[in-house]
């Protein structure tokens, strides 16, 4: 199933460290930095001051650097949510333009609620970002193009907010790659979604439901996937089971290059100083959305 890595970094020792056991480590603190801020009430209710509510704001500002794309760039990028959902924003908002606002305002929330929730993150984010920017400019944008539509935008003056979006960028930049390891096993976003939730150990059809999908598209990814033995009836079979476990493991392989980039030492660094706060986000999600919520946050039994 797999197929070959990028080009090793230059000056790099690949065998010299467990890069994969550190892209992992680290993988979580990246996902939470950034993913509390999709249901905190700060970015919610200043979405729906500028007209949305809901989910709906959070698309619009996540897909705000692709919104010139369209929709269904759009919908192929985020790959497991609703397409739905997302043609519901572009219909809303009419223009690319409209998406910006935003953005700004969700811009705004993460640094009010940073200080307010984890303000221990605020030095890592401000003086490890310098060095995060100069990693994310020397990734490889081939074939990951919502991560590459980032750098297009203005970056922050602020230091918080510019670490904050650096994160933000690695996180995107692995999002790419792990959907295109999905697609490349044939997978839909919806049977991925499937394929998931039972790995998590969710019940019944929670990460599908979660992501706005119709029960529909949810019956019809069943079939599909019962149809190639990864599942009978509605539930996953061990073959499933082992395929969502080889792409997390390979999301986690092909991943490794950001930390290879930033060194061994700061690498840890950023181990060690995020880890910290990033409980107390996780915390906050906790609360704001519940404890299913930011899976790739949580720390689950390997499968």
């Amino acid at each position: 199933m797999s197929e070959p890595p990028d080009p090793p970094v230059p000056g790099v020792d690949p065998t010299s460290t467990d890069w994969v056991a550190i892209t992992a480590r680290n993988a979580r603190s990246v996902q939470t930095t950034i993913g509390w801020i999709f249901w905190d009430p700060g970015a919610v209710g200043r979405y729906r001051a500028l007209g949305l509510h809901g989910p709906l704001g959070y698309l619009a500002a996540r897909a705000a650097p692709f919104a010139g794309a369209g929709p269904e760039a759009v919908s192929a990028a985020f790959g497991s949510i609703s397409p739905l959902g997302i043609g519901l924003v572009f219909a809303e908002l009419g223009s690319a333009e409209a998406f910006l606002p935003y953005w700004e305002a969700r811009n705004d929330a993460v640094l009010e609620g940073l200080a307010a929730f984890a303000p221990d993150i605020l030095d890592p984010l401000a003086e490890m970002g310098p060095d995060l920017w100069a990693v994310a400019e020397r990734l490889p944008t081939a074939g990951r193009p919502f991560a590459a539509s980032h750098l297009a935008l203005p970056r922050p003056t602020d230091p918080v907010l510019s670490g904050w979006h650096a994160v933000n960028y690695l996180r995107e930049w692995r999002g790419d790659t792990h959907w295109a390891i999905v697609a490349a096993q044939g997978l839909s976003g919806d049977e991925a979604s499937i394929l998931h939730n039972a790995w998590l150990g969710y019940e019944g059809d929670w990460l599908s439901v979660s992501r706005g999908n119709s029960p529909a598209s949810i019956d019809d990814a069943w079939r599909s996937l019962a149809a190639t033995g990864l599942a009978e009836g509605r539930s996953v079979t061990d073959d499933g089971l082992v395929l969502r476990q080889w792409i997390e493991d390979e999301t986690d392989r092909r991943t490794t290059r950001p930390w290879e980039l930033l060194g061994v030492h700061r690498s840890i660094e950023f181990a060690e100083r995020f880890e910290p706060p990033c409980e107390l986000l996780l915390q906050r999600v906790d609360i704001t959305a519940g404890e299913n919520y930011q899976p790739a946050s949580r720390i689950r039994p390997r499968r």
